[in-house]
Protein backbone atom coordinates (compact mmCIF):
# COMPACT_ATOMS: atom_id res chain seq x y z
CA UNK A 1 0.00 0.00 0.00
CA UNK A 2 1.31 3.65 -1.06
CA UNK A 3 1.91 6.35 2.01
CA UNK A 4 -1.34 9.04 0.86
CA UNK A 5 0.23 12.14 -0.06
CA UNK A 6 0.16 14.85 1.39
CA UNK A 7 -2.97 17.04 2.17
CA UNK A 8 -4.29 19.12 -0.89
CA UNK A 9 -3.36 22.56 1.25
CA UNK A 10 0.67 21.67 0.27
CA UNK A 11 0.07 21.45 -2.91
CA UNK A 12 -0.22 24.18 -5.42
CA UNK A 13 -2.49 22.87 -7.80
CA UNK A 14 -4.68 26.34 -8.74
CA UNK A 15 -4.95 29.66 -7.31
CA UNK A 16 -7.83 28.80 -5.32
CA UNK A 17 -5.80 26.82 -3.08
CA UNK A 18 -4.04 30.43 -2.26
CA UNK A 19 -6.12 32.38 -1.67
CA UNK A 20 -5.38 36.00 -0.89
CA UNK A 21 -3.72 35.64 2.40
CA UNK A 22 -1.71 32.83 0.27
CA UNK A 23 -0.99 35.47 -2.67
CA UNK A 24 0.21 37.86 -0.25
CA UNK A 25 2.51 36.08 1.55
CA UNK A 26 3.92 34.35 -1.64
CA UNK A 27 4.51 38.40 -3.01
CA UNK A 28 6.21 38.44 0.56
CA UNK A 29 8.73 35.87 -0.11
CA UNK A 30 9.19 36.58 -3.66
CA UNK A 31 10.61 40.14 -2.50
CA UNK A 32 13.29 38.09 0.44
CA UNK A 33 14.23 36.60 -2.87
CA UNK A 34 14.66 39.80 -5.26
CA UNK A 35 17.35 40.79 -2.67
CA UNK A 36 18.69 37.06 -3.07
CA UNK A 37 19.29 37.57 -6.20
CA UNK A 38 21.17 40.42 -6.49
CA UNK A 39 23.75 38.87 -4.14
CA UNK A 40 27.23 38.03 -5.86
CA UNK A 41 26.30 34.47 -5.09
CA UNK A 42 21.85 34.44 -5.83
CA UNK A 43 21.94 30.82 -3.53
CA UNK A 44 20.51 30.30 0.05
CA UNK A 45 20.75 26.81 1.43
CA UNK A 46 16.88 27.03 2.68
CA UNK A 47 16.15 23.61 0.44
CA UNK A 48 19.65 21.72 1.09
CA UNK A 49 18.95 17.90 0.96
CA UNK A 50 15.70 18.53 -0.73
CA UNK A 51 14.94 17.06 -4.41
CA UNK A 52 12.44 18.96 -6.77
CA UNK A 53 11.43 16.75 -9.85
CA UNK A 54 10.55 18.58 -12.73
CA UNK A 55 8.18 16.56 -15.31
CA UNK A 56 7.32 18.17 -18.50
CA UNK A 57 5.19 15.97 -20.71
CA UNK A 58 4.49 18.70 -22.92
CA UNK A 59 7.26 21.66 -24.10
CA UNK A 60 8.46 24.22 -21.90
CA UNK A 61 11.26 27.02 -21.75
CA UNK A 62 10.26 29.74 -19.08
CA UNK A 63 8.52 27.92 -16.68
CA UNK A 64 10.79 24.79 -16.71
CA UNK A 65 13.54 26.89 -16.65
CA UNK A 66 12.80 29.08 -14.20
CA UNK A 67 11.76 26.33 -11.84
CA UNK A 68 15.24 24.35 -12.59
CA UNK A 69 16.99 27.50 -11.35
CA UNK A 70 14.56 28.72 -8.66
CA UNK A 71 15.57 24.96 -6.92
CA UNK A 72 19.20 25.34 -7.36
CA UNK A 73 19.13 28.87 -6.09
CA UNK A 74 17.40 27.27 -3.06
CA UNK A 75 20.50 24.56 -3.14
CA UNK A 76 17.93 22.25 -3.95
CA UNK A 77 18.76 18.94 -5.92
CA UNK A 78 17.12 19.11 -9.50
CA UNK A 79 15.89 15.85 -11.23
CA UNK A 80 14.81 16.59 -14.65
CA UNK A 81 12.11 14.03 -16.66
CA UNK A 82 11.43 14.35 -20.69
CA UNK A 83 8.81 12.58 -21.59
CA UNK A 84 9.98 12.17 -25.21
CA UNK A 85 13.22 10.48 -23.66
CA UNK A 86 11.52 8.45 -20.97
CA UNK A 87 10.05 4.76 -20.98
CA UNK A 88 6.40 6.44 -21.91
CA UNK A 89 8.14 6.17 -25.42
CA UNK A 90 8.26 2.18 -24.48
CA UNK A 91 4.28 1.94 -23.42
CA UNK A 92 4.86 2.59 -19.38
CA UNK A 93 1.80 4.33 -18.49
CA UNK A 94 1.53 7.81 -16.62
CA UNK A 95 0.88 6.12 -13.04
CA UNK A 96 3.74 3.96 -13.62
CA UNK A 97 6.17 6.82 -14.71
CA UNK A 98 5.26 8.78 -11.18
CA UNK A 99 5.30 6.02 -8.76
CA UNK A 100 9.45 5.17 -10.59
CA UNK A 101 10.03 9.01 -9.79
CA UNK A 102 8.51 8.90 -6.62
CA UNK A 103 10.46 5.65 -5.69
CA UNK A 104 13.63 7.38 -5.89
CA UNK A 105 13.00 9.69 -3.14
CA UNK A 106 11.54 12.43 -4.21
CA UNK A 107 10.26 15.83 -2.17
CA UNK A 108 8.45 17.95 -5.19
CA UNK A 109 7.27 17.37 -8.59
CA UNK A 110 6.71 19.62 -10.96
CA UNK A 111 3.77 18.54 -13.20
CA UNK A 112 3.11 20.21 -16.63
CA UNK A 113 0.64 17.91 -19.64
CA UNK A 114 -1.11 18.85 -21.97
CA UNK A 115 -4.92 16.98 -20.06
CA UNK A 116 -6.70 19.33 -17.70
CA UNK A 117 -6.62 17.26 -14.35
CA UNK A 118 -3.32 15.36 -14.32
CA UNK A 119 -1.36 17.38 -11.32
CA UNK A 120 -4.41 16.97 -9.25
CA UNK A 121 -4.56 12.90 -10.34
CA UNK A 122 -0.60 12.62 -9.64
CA UNK A 123 -0.89 13.86 -6.20
CA UNK A 124 -2.65 10.25 -5.61
CA UNK A 125 -0.21 8.70 -7.06
CA UNK A 126 3.42 10.12 -4.86
CA UNK A 127 4.25 11.44 -1.23
CA UNK A 128 5.72 14.48 -2.87
CA UNK A 129 4.45 17.95 -3.27
CA UNK A 130 3.05 18.50 -6.58
CA UNK A 131 2.83 21.79 -8.36
CA UNK A 132 0.96 22.34 -10.85
CA UNK A 133 3.03 23.90 -14.01
CA UNK A 134 0.30 24.14 -16.57
CA UNK A 135 -2.35 21.61 -17.40
CA UNK A 136 -4.48 21.72 -20.41
CA UNK A 137 -6.90 24.00 -20.31
CA UNK A 138 -7.20 24.22 -16.40
CA UNK A 139 -4.75 26.53 -14.90
CA UNK A 140 -1.41 27.85 -14.43
CA UNK A 141 -0.92 29.19 -11.30
CA UNK A 142 2.74 30.39 -11.02
CA UNK A 143 1.68 32.18 -14.16
CA UNK A 144 -0.40 34.04 -12.64
CA UNK A 145 1.47 34.81 -9.20
CA UNK A 146 4.42 36.20 -10.98
CA UNK A 147 2.24 38.50 -13.05
CA UNK A 148 0.65 39.96 -9.62
CA UNK A 149 4.13 40.20 -8.18
CA UNK A 150 4.71 42.10 -11.84
CA UNK A 151 2.17 44.45 -11.63
CA UNK A 152 2.78 44.98 -7.90
CA UNK A 153 6.61 45.53 -8.91
CA UNK A 154 5.84 48.07 -11.31
CA UNK A 155 2.76 50.02 -9.15
CA UNK A 156 5.38 50.43 -6.24
CA UNK A 157 8.10 51.70 -8.74
CA UNK A 158 5.76 54.58 -10.26
CA UNK A 159 4.36 55.29 -6.78
CA UNK A 160 7.28 55.60 -4.90
CA UNK A 161 5.73 53.40 -1.76
CA UNK A 162 5.72 49.97 -0.30
CA UNK A 163 4.96 47.09 -2.73
CA UNK A 164 0.93 46.35 -2.17
CA UNK A 165 -0.67 43.30 -3.01
CA UNK A 166 -4.09 45.44 -3.51
CA UNK A 167 -5.11 45.74 -7.04
CA UNK A 168 -8.46 47.62 -6.19
CA UNK A 169 -9.83 50.09 -8.58
CA UNK A 170 -7.08 48.85 -11.47
CA UNK A 171 -8.75 47.88 -14.94
CA UNK A 172 -6.85 44.74 -16.59
CA UNK A 173 -8.14 43.39 -20.37
CA UNK A 174 -6.87 40.21 -21.19
CA UNK A 175 -7.24 39.58 -24.51
CA UNK A 176 -7.09 36.58 -26.82
CA UNK A 177 -7.25 32.92 -26.64
CA UNK A 178 -9.70 33.03 -23.55
CA UNK A 179 -11.27 29.82 -24.45
CA UNK A 180 -8.03 27.38 -24.56
CA UNK A 181 -5.87 29.47 -21.76
CA UNK A 182 -4.79 28.27 -18.35
CA UNK A 183 -3.16 31.13 -18.17
CA UNK A 184 -6.33 33.10 -18.07
CA UNK A 185 -8.43 30.61 -16.02
CA UNK A 186 -5.24 31.24 -13.33
CA UNK A 187 -5.25 35.08 -14.10
CA UNK A 188 -8.71 36.11 -13.43
CA UNK A 189 -8.72 34.02 -10.24
CA UNK A 190 -5.95 35.94 -9.21
CA UNK A 191 -6.09 39.16 -10.08
CA UNK A 192 -9.95 39.09 -9.26
CA UNK A 193 -9.04 38.01 -5.67
CA UNK A 194 -6.96 41.11 -5.68
CA UNK A 195 -9.57 43.41 -6.25
CA UNK A 196 -8.65 44.21 -10.14
CA UNK A 197 -11.55 44.39 -12.39
CA UNK A 198 -10.76 41.94 -15.27
CA UNK A 199 -12.55 42.04 -18.61
CA UNK A 200 -11.76 39.37 -21.17
CA UNK A 201 -11.24 40.40 -24.90
CA UNK A 202 -11.81 37.67 -28.14
CA UNK A 203 -13.45 36.48 -30.90
CA UNK A 204 -16.69 35.26 -29.73
CA UNK A 205 -15.08 31.88 -31.22
CA UNK A 206 -12.47 32.36 -28.40
CA UNK A 207 -14.65 33.00 -25.62
CA UNK A 208 -15.32 30.79 -22.57
CA UNK A 209 -19.22 29.38 -23.92
CA UNK A 210 -19.89 30.32 -20.79
CA UNK A 211 -18.55 32.89 -17.64
CA UNK A 212 -20.21 31.03 -14.79
CA UNK A 213 -17.68 30.92 -12.24
CA UNK A 214 -15.34 33.11 -14.15
CA UNK A 215 -15.08 36.80 -12.21
CA UNK A 216 -14.83 39.28 -15.48
CA UNK A 217 -17.02 40.58 -18.06
CA UNK A 218 -16.02 40.19 -21.76
CA UNK A 219 -16.17 41.84 -24.42
CA UNK A 220 -15.60 40.45 -28.75
CA UNK A 221 -14.72 44.77 -29.52
CA UNK A 222 -10.93 45.65 -28.07
CA UNK A 223 -11.43 49.14 -29.15
CA UNK A 224 -14.40 49.63 -27.39
CA UNK A 225 -12.35 49.25 -23.87
CA UNK A 226 -8.70 50.12 -24.87
CA UNK A 227 -8.41 53.38 -23.37
CA UNK A 228 -10.06 52.51 -20.30
CA UNK A 229 -7.45 49.51 -19.35
CA UNK A 230 -4.84 49.96 -16.60
CA UNK A 231 -3.28 46.44 -17.97
CA UNK A 232 -3.32 45.17 -21.41
CA UNK A 233 -2.23 41.37 -21.32
CA UNK A 234 -2.10 39.77 -24.22
CA UNK A 235 -2.42 35.83 -24.99
CA UNK A 236 -0.54 33.90 -27.51
CA UNK A 237 -2.90 32.09 -30.42
CA UNK A 238 -2.84 28.94 -29.56
CA UNK A 239 -3.15 26.92 -32.86
CA UNK A 240 -1.61 23.32 -31.22
CA UNK A 241 -4.84 23.14 -29.55
CA UNK A 242 -7.60 25.33 -31.47
CA UNK A 243 -6.48 24.33 -34.82
CA UNK A 244 -8.01 27.16 -37.54
CA UNK A 245 -11.59 26.22 -36.76
CA UNK A 246 -12.55 28.37 -34.48
CA UNK A 247 -9.59 31.32 -35.54
CA UNK A 248 -10.37 34.20 -38.08
CA UNK A 249 -7.47 34.70 -40.40
CA UNK A 250 -4.56 35.79 -38.66
CA UNK A 251 -4.14 39.20 -40.25
CA UNK A 252 -7.73 39.92 -39.35
CA UNK A 253 -7.30 39.18 -35.85
CA UNK A 254 -4.36 41.08 -35.54
CA UNK A 255 -6.26 44.33 -37.30
CA UNK A 256 -8.99 43.53 -34.78
CA UNK A 257 -7.53 42.37 -31.38
CA UNK A 258 -4.11 42.76 -32.47
CA UNK A 259 -1.73 45.50 -30.10
CA UNK A 260 -1.05 47.20 -32.82
CA UNK A 261 1.13 50.63 -32.89
CA UNK A 262 -1.84 52.93 -33.07
CA UNK A 263 -3.49 50.87 -30.94
CA UNK A 264 -0.49 51.18 -28.34
CA UNK A 265 -0.26 55.02 -29.19
CA UNK A 266 -4.64 55.36 -27.63
CA UNK A 267 -3.42 53.36 -24.10
CA UNK A 268 -3.00 55.47 -21.06
CA UNK A 269 0.03 56.94 -20.44
CA UNK A 270 1.01 54.61 -17.62
CA UNK A 271 -0.99 51.89 -19.37
CA UNK A 272 1.07 48.50 -19.12
CA UNK A 273 1.55 45.53 -21.11
CA UNK A 274 2.13 41.98 -20.66
CA UNK A 275 2.19 38.73 -22.07
CA UNK A 276 2.70 35.03 -20.41
CA UNK A 277 5.31 34.44 -23.93
CA UNK A 278 6.11 32.93 -26.64
CA UNK A 279 5.19 36.31 -28.42
CA UNK A 280 4.11 36.05 -31.83
CA UNK A 281 4.87 39.28 -33.32
CA UNK A 282 2.42 40.45 -35.69
CA UNK A 283 -0.25 38.47 -34.66
CA UNK A 284 -0.88 39.58 -30.42
CA UNK A 285 1.24 42.36 -30.95
CA UNK A 286 3.25 44.68 -33.12
CA UNK A 287 6.88 44.20 -33.01
CA UNK A 288 7.07 48.01 -31.87
CA UNK A 289 4.61 47.90 -28.86
CA UNK A 290 6.75 44.71 -28.06
CA UNK A 291 9.81 47.18 -27.44
CA UNK A 292 7.77 50.14 -25.40
CA UNK A 293 9.00 51.19 -22.16
CA UNK A 294 5.42 49.68 -21.00
CA UNK A 295 5.86 46.30 -22.05
CA UNK A 296 6.72 43.87 -18.97
CA UNK A 297 7.18 40.59 -20.66
CA UNK A 298 11.11 40.59 -19.92
CA UNK A 299 10.42 41.59 -16.63
CA UNK A 300 7.69 38.65 -16.72
CA UNK A 301 10.33 35.87 -16.86
CA UNK A 302 12.68 37.67 -14.48
CA UNK A 303 10.32 37.76 -11.62
CA UNK A 304 9.26 33.99 -12.98
CA UNK A 305 12.15 32.65 -11.19
CA UNK A 306 11.41 34.85 -7.73
CA UNK A 307 8.31 33.75 -7.16
CA UNK A 308 8.98 29.83 -8.02
CA UNK A 309 11.78 30.29 -5.73
CA UNK A 310 9.19 31.65 -2.92
CA UNK A 311 6.61 28.63 -3.53
CA UNK A 312 8.82 25.94 -3.69
CA UNK A 313 10.44 27.62 -0.26
CA UNK A 314 6.72 27.96 0.91
CA UNK A 315 5.83 24.44 0.60
CA UNK A 316 8.89 22.78 1.12
CA UNK A 317 10.71 24.79 4.06
CA UNK A 318 8.75 23.01 6.32
CA UNK A 319 6.72 24.47 8.99
CA UNK A 320 9.62 25.76 11.18
CA UNK A 321 10.79 27.93 7.97
CA UNK A 322 11.71 31.20 8.79
CA UNK A 323 8.88 34.22 7.96
CA UNK A 324 11.79 35.32 4.89
CA UNK A 325 15.12 32.94 3.88
CA UNK A 326 17.22 35.96 3.26
CA UNK A 327 18.94 35.87 6.70
CA UNK A 328 20.55 32.87 5.87
CA UNK A 329 24.05 32.63 5.15
CA UNK A 330 24.91 32.43 1.42
CA UNK A 331 26.50 29.26 0.09
CA UNK A 332 28.67 29.06 -3.05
Amino acid sequence: MRVAGPPARDHLLSVADLGREGIDEVMRLADSFKEVSARPIPKVPALRGKTVATLFFEASTRTRLSFETAARRLSADVMSFSASTSSLEKGESLRDTIETIDAMGVDAMVVRHRSSGVPAQVTAWTSAVVLNAGDGQHEHPTQALLDCYTIREALSERGGGEPSSDLSGLRIGIVGDIRFSRVARSNVLAFSLLGAEVTLVAPRTLLPSSLEGWPAQATPELDSVLEELDVVYLLRIQTERAGQVLLPDLDEYHSRFGLTRERAARLKPDALIMHPGPMIRGVEIAPEAAELPASLVTRQVRNGVLVRSAVLFRLLAGPGRPAVPTGEDPVA
